[in-house]
């Protein structure tokens, strides 16, 4: 399986696991203020996207008035997931393969189950969940049941994997399996 390919200039914060095979860009962020995330393998992060677990509003009281609060359960986002330019997902739940376009914004009170298509520009802030393969697209976030299954994106991290350490400088991993194996 591939190694992960995290930019030096992306903005990590919080307990955060990185599987195999994902790509981080420069400029891009994931917080983990709530919990732990978990981001599921072969998942593109672009620049300027963010990933947050946000505390709740009692979490952030707790923490204010001096206390520390209980973290929730990890955020797990599925495998084959595509964070395009600008977006910002905080979403309570992400299944696998899902696309968030360009300045999209998903709330975290919104479940994405697999294969939904989050349009440019598109808001999603209410409460609720979506099904599988759902696309929301356009002004009037029309929403509609994809016919085709999304595809891989594996050119694309191909390509990636081989152009960034090119150009960016990468972080290494802080967690190396290798060194914590017990010698029987």
């Amino acid at each position: 399986m591939p190694k992960s390919i995290v930019c030096e200039d992306s903005i990590l914060r919080g307990d955060i696991t990185i599987l195999p095979g994902c790509i981080v860009h420069p400029s891009a962020s994931i917080i983990a203020e709530a919990g732990p995330i978990v981001l599921g393998e072969n998942c593109i992060v672009e620049e300027y996207a963010k990933i947050a677990y946000p505390l709740t509003e009692e979490q952030a009281k707790i923490k204010q008035s001096g206390g520390s609060a209980e973290s929730l359960p990890p955020l797990i986002i599925g495998i084959n997931n595509v964070f395009e330019v600008g977006c910002t997902v905080e979403a309570n739940r992400v299944g696998d393969k899902n696309v968030f376009e360009c300045k999209s914004y998903v709330g975290p009170e919104v479940s994405i189950s697999n294969g939904c298509v989050i349009g440019a520009a598109v808001t999603l802030r209410c409460k609720q969940h979506l099904p599988e393969n759902t696309v929301i697209y356009g002004r009037g976030y029309l929403q509609r049941e994809a016919i085709d299954k999304q595809v891989s994106q594996t050119l694309q991290i191909d390509f990636l994997r081989k152009v960034l350490p090119n150009y960016h400088l990468l972080r290494k991993p802080n967690y190396d399996p290798k060194k914590n194996r017990n010698v029987i």
